[in-house]
């Protein structure tokens, strides 16, 4: 499933129009990148969390030439799945 595929079925579900469907998809995602940005989770109930997790930074090498690069640390979103989500995956 892609996003227009997401707005879709929202619209079919809740009666409503494409563009209220897709207006509701892309206000979901902005607020959950902009708690994300803030260093905030974001915990939906019978769904899951989605956290920001720090990776370091450190050495690498570059597979074609061999060459030594710096690999710098970086943050990365994270979701873990409720228990509920993990029941339904798995009844």
């Amino acid at each position: 499933m892609n996003k227009n595929d997401l707005v879709n079925q929202l619209a079919e579900r809740a009666s409503l129009s494409k563009g209220d469907a897709q207006k509701a998809v892309d206000g979901v995602f902005e607020l959950i990148t902009d708690s994300l940005k803030a260093g905030d989770e974001v915990r939906v109930t019978g769904f899951g969390v989605f956290v920001v997790s720090s990776r370091a930074g450190g050495k690498g090498r570059n597979p074609q030439t061999g060459e030594e690069i710096t690999i710098k640390a970086s943050k990365a979103a994270r979701f873990r799945a409720g228990k509920p989500l993990k029941d339904a995956l798995n009844a």
